[in-house]
């Protein structure tokens, strides 16, 4: 029940004793506020990162070659080997468990100096050979027209799907480029579409802003390729481990070109599930140590509470013998001990909590303001910073407990002390 005596003497306590009872609180008001805005950072790492490869395919490893380690068959170490389109029925008859298959090409020797001219318009930017299938992986979001097509792949056609960053140095702002041409390399082509990746903290080859993407036939016939493919990206169906998936098929390729199987250096490869579950890991393993900074952090304030409540408890000494002696029992002064601990500690922590949640906010205003001003449509790593309602009743829920424990130790000195000997007390 509310006893409007008990809460009287509590804040009568705390006026008497402002400057001690603030610097008590503050102990608390900085260990909420500090689990407060940590955990919020860090789910707006999490946020920024999650955000910036949403939508790119979990289940996708990606292969290529490197040079050889190791003489085989009698080929010498040191060999430079490359995959082929042969490589690709290979996969499809070889590895059952591939799902989605995507050659790509990358134009290392066309993509260097000013490769790319309309008109007075000059850039140098990466080219590309790509397949429809490789926006399954990496999907893009068109801005204008659409990306490469099984058709443009069939017919060879002189077609380009252009980054974003492309179209700002070699269009006017507001101009549909579709159907105008660029110059890649010496060679006309028409731009079809501008595509914006929805995955920008993923990056794989290039800068995708920065990609002029041709069909992957078309870059092969028009810039001397052959047959060579440079890497692969796949998918595994569903229920398939991607780590084992990637092993077939490397074997399989080295099977195929005669690299041996223990050259672990012929070949790289990524396991964008392997890449997902250790970024998981890794927040898991802040968030466990915000909560150890923070819950220590609390701890010491709450330690200051005990202190205090015990100097409070030694000087209403002669106050608790009077209590005692005309009858009060003794979980009435447990009780009265122990509600202005809770008392002090909540108060503390739930302006700590306000606090924080005040400065995530302002955080999450500034990051907007600033994705707003950002031109570049570049992805941030810092997104939405917030502790959702969970958290913050657990974290009131923490400052209870807290507070009855800093409490506690007080309480049961102060049942302890005897009339007789509180009366004498000066």
């Amino acid at each position: 029940m509310f006893d409007r005596d008990r809460w009287q003497e509590i804040f009568s306590a705390i006026k008497q004793n402002k400057l001690r009872s603030a610097l008590t609180a503050f102990g608390v008001f900085w260990g909420i506020f500090m689990l407060v805005t940590m955990t919020g950072a860090g789910n707006a790492l999490l946020n920024g990162m999650t955000e910036g490869m949403k939508d790119f395919a979990t289940n996708s490893g990606f292969v290529w070659t490197n040079n050889t380690t190791k003489a085989y068959k009698g080929f010498k170490q040191g060999r430079w080997w490359e995959f082929d389109n042969d490589d690709m029925e290979a996969i499809r008859r070889g590895v059952p468990e591939v799902d989605i298959l995507a050659p790509k090409l990358q134009g290392w020797n066309i993509s260097g100096g000013e490769n790319v001219v309309r008109g007075l318009k000059t850039g140098s930017f990466t080219v590309n050979g790509e397949v429809p299938e490789y926006n399954l992986i990496d999907p893009n979001e068109m801005v204008y027209g659409r990306y490469i097509n099984e058709m443009d792949i069939l017919h060879k056609r002189k077609v380009c799907v252009i980054g974003e960053r492309v179209y700002e140095v070699m269009f006017d702002k507001g101009q549909d480029p579709t159907g105008e041409y660029l110059r890649v390399s010496g060679v006309w082509f028409q731009v079809i579409g501008v595509a914006k990746t929805k995955n920008p903290n993923i990056q794989i080859g290039a800068n995708k802003e920065e990609v002029v993407s041709l069909p992957f036939s078309t870059m092969q016939q028009t810039f001397n390729y052959g047959d060579r493919v440079h890497f692969f990206g796949f998918t595994a169906h569903d229920g398939e481990s991607v780590a084992e998936t990637v092993e077939k098929v490397t074997a399989l390729l080295k099977e195929r070109h005669s690299v041996a199987p223990d050259d672990l250096e012929a070949s790289g490869h990524v396991n964008v599930e392997e890449m997902v579950k250790t970024m998981g890991y890794a927040f898991l393993g802040i968030s466990v140590l915000i909560w150890i900074v923070g819950i220590g952090t609390l701890i010491a304030g709450a330690v200051g509470v005990s202190n205090i409540m015990l100097v409070i408890v030694r000087e209403r000494t002669k106050e608790i013998g009077i209590q005692r002696a005309i009858g009060a029992k003794p979980l009435t002064i447990v009780g009265q001990i122990l509600t202005e601990s809770v008392f002090l500690t909540t108060i503390a922590g739930f302006l700590g909590l306000a606090f924080g949640t005040l400065v995530l906010q302002l955080a999450d205003v500034a990051i907007k303001a600033a994705e707003a001003a950002n031109t570049s449509d570049q992805g941030t790593f810092f997104k939405n910073p917030e502790i959702g309602l969970p958290m913050a009743l657990m974290s009131l829920g923490i400052l209870i407990v807290i507070g009855f424990f800093a409490g506690l130790i007080p309480a049961r000195k102060a049942i302890r002390i005897k009339p007789i000997e509180a009366l004498r007390y000066e």
